[in-house]
C-alpha cells in the first residue's frame, strides 16, 4: 500500500509538471525571440529620423555606426535610384533581394529567416519620395538568450515538487500502513501461542476496527482456552471417584502378578490423572522430559499386555529391545504411545491372533514397529482421523491419533500398511536430529502427513 501511494503521488505530480512546465517554457521561449525582435525594431526606428532628413551617403553611415546594432555591423540600408539620384547601399544585407523588393512594395515591417538568425526589413520612406530599406540581423543567440537558463530552472522546480510530493506521499504512507504491519505481525504473534499480544487502536478509521476485532478475537481465544483448560481439568478430576473405587477394589485381589499389575496400571492412571489437573490449572503444556530409553520402555509395557496375551493364547515376539534406544520423547508419552498400539491390536483383532513389537535404530532416526497377524487396516486414512475410529463400542478415535502426535512432537511420523505377519503394521517414526519446537498452548502442531505405506491395505 505504501509503494503504491508513492507511486501514484509520483504519476500525478509528474503529470502536472509536465502539463504546467512544457507550455511555460514555451512562452519563455517565445518572449524570449519578441524581446530580441523588439529590440531590432528599436535598432531600426533609430535611423528613420536621418533618412527624412537626408540620404547623403556619408551622413546615413554616421547615423548606422551611432545604434548598437551598427557597431556591429549587424544593420543594412537599402535606397532605391531616382531620376535625381543614385541608389545608396550601406552594409551587406542578408536577406534575399525579394524579400527586400517586397518590404519595399508593400511598405510593411516583415521579418524573415536567414542564414544563423533573422532579418528585420523595416521600410522607411524618404525625401526623394521613395521607399527605404533598413535590415537588422537578429542572430540566433539573441533570440534564445535566458532561454536554457528559464528551461533549467523550470526543470528543478518540477523536480522539487516532485521529490516532496513522494516525500510526503511516503510519510502519509507509512503512517496508513504501520497500523496495518502492526496487526500483521501481532496475527503471527497470536499463531506462534502469544495469547497476550494485543494491537493499539490506531491508524485509519478501518484499521482501526480491524485491530479492535483482532483484540476481540485475541480476548475470545483466551476465554476459550481458559474454559477448555478447566473443562479438561474437571472432566479428569471426576475420574477420581471411579479411580478410588478400582484402588480400593484392588486391594482385595491378593497377591500375585496380574493383582500386581493392575495396582500398578491403577496407580499410573491415578498419576496422569493428577498431571492433567496440575497442567490445566496452571494453563501451561507439561514440561517436556529431556527423553528416555525407548528399549526400556517397550520391555515394561509388554510385561503390562503380557499377561492379557497368554489369557487369550496370542504369540508374542519382541526384538531390538535387548539395548538402550534413547530418543527424545517422554516416557510417559511414548508408553501412552505404546499402550494405543498395543490396545488396537487386542481390540481389533480376535482372540489367538498373533503380534510383534520390532525396534530399528538408524543414525537419524528410531522406528517402533507393532505388527500383527489380524485382517488389517481397511482404510488407513480414516483410522488415523482424530475422533473418527472403527473400533465400535467404547472406541473414541484418539488413539492413533495420539501416536501420530507422538511422532510428530519428535520430529517424525506415522505409518500404517501391511506387516510381515499379514495383518497391520503401525510404524512410528522418531528423529533423532534435535527436539522441535513446543507447540503454543491450545494449537497442535502440524508434522507430516500420515499415509499409508506401500503394500498396506487400500
Amino acid at each position: 500500500m505504501r509503494w503504491s501511494l508513492v507511486r501514484v503521488s509520483l504519476a500525478v505530480t509528474a503529470m502536472v509538471v509536465i502539463a504546467f512546465a512544457v507550455p511555460l517554457g514555451l512562452v519563455v521561449k517565445e518572449l524570449a525571440r519578441d524581446r530580441a525582435l523588439t529590440n531590432a525594431e528599436r535598432q531600426a526606428a533609430a535611423i528613420a529620423p536621418a533618412l527624412a532628413i537626408t540620404t547623403d551617403r556619408e551622413q546615413l553611415e554616421r547615423a548606422v555606426a551611432t545604434t548598437q546594432a551598427g557597431a556591429l555591423r549587424r544593420i543594412a540600408l537599402r535606397i532605391p535610384a531616382t531620376r535625381s539620384t543614385a541608389a545608396v547601399r550601406i552594409g551587406q544585407p542578408r536577406a534575399a533581394q525579394p524579400a527586400l523588393d517586397a518590404a519595399s512594395a508593400r511598405g510593411e515591417a516583415a521579418t524573415v529567416r536567414v542564414a544563423g538568425g533573422y532579418a528585420l526589413l523595416r521600410p522607411t520612406a524618404v525625401g526623394s519620395g521613395t521607399i527605404a530599406v533598413v535590415e537588422v540581423f537578429v542572430p540566433d543567440g539573441d533570440v534564445t538568450r535566458g532561454v536554457a537558463t528559464a528551461w533549467l530552472v523550470l526543470a528543478g522546480v518540477g523536480l522539487a515538487l516532485i521529490v516532496g510530493s513522494v516525500a510526503v506521499a511516503d510519510r502519509l504512507g507509512s503512517r496508513m500502513v504501520r497500523p496495518a504491519v502492526r496487526l500483521a505481525r501481532a496475527a503471527h504473534r497470536l499463531g506462534e501461542g502469544d495469547l497476550a499480544v494485543r494491537v493499539p487502536e490506531a491508524g485509519p478509521g478501518e484499521l482501526r476496527s480491524a485491530a479492535a476485532a483482532f483484540n476481540a478475537m485475541a480476548d475470545q481465544v483466551v476465554h476459550l482456552l481458559a474454559a477448555e483448560r478447566e473443562l479438561a481439568a474437571d472432566l479428569s478430576h471426576r475420574l477420581r471417584t471411579p479411580l478410588t473405587v478400582l484402588r480400593l477394589n484392588t486391594a482385595s485381589l491378593g497377591r500375585g502378578p496380574a493383582a500386581d499389575q493392575t495396582r500398578a496400571a491403577v496407580a499410573q492412571l491415578e498419576r496422569e490423572v493428577d498431571q492433567i489437573i496440575r497442567a490445566a490449572r496452571e494453563q501451561r503444556v507439561p514440561a517436556q522430559a529431556a527423553g528416555c530409553d525407548a528399549a526400556e520402555v517397550i520391555t515394561e509395557r509388554m510385561a503390562f499386555w503380557s499377561a492379557l496375551a497368554e489369557d487369550e493364547a496370542r504369540e508374542v515376539r519382541t526384538a531390538g529391545a535387548d539395548r538402550p534406544v534413547r530418543v527424545p520423547v517422554p516416557r510417559t508419552e511414548l508408553a501412552a504411545a505404546l499402550d494405543a498400539m498395543l490396545g488396537n491390536v487386542f481390540r481389533h483383532t480376535p482372540e489367538g491372533t498373533a503380534f510383534a513389537v520390532d525396534v530399528h535404530r538408524s543414525d537419524d532416526a528410531v522406528v517402533v514397529l507393532v505388527s500383527d497377524a489380524g485382517p488389517g487396516v481397511a482404510d488407513p486414512a480414516a483410522a488415523v482421523r482424530r475422533g473418527h475410529g472403527d473400533g465400535g463400542h467404547g472406541s473414541t478415535g484418539l488413539g492413533l491419533d495420539i501416536v501420530r502426535r507422538v511422532a510428530e512432537s519428535a520430529g517424525g511420523g506415522m505409518t500404517i500398511g501391511r506387516g510381515v505377519l499379514g495383518g497391520a503394521e503401525i510404524r512410528l517414526r522418531l528423529a533423532l536430529g534435535g527436539d522441535p519446537a513446543p507447540a503454543a498452548p491450545g494449537h497442535r502442531r502440524r508434522g507430516k502427513a500420515v499415509r499409508p505405506v506401500p503394500g498396506g491395505d487400500p
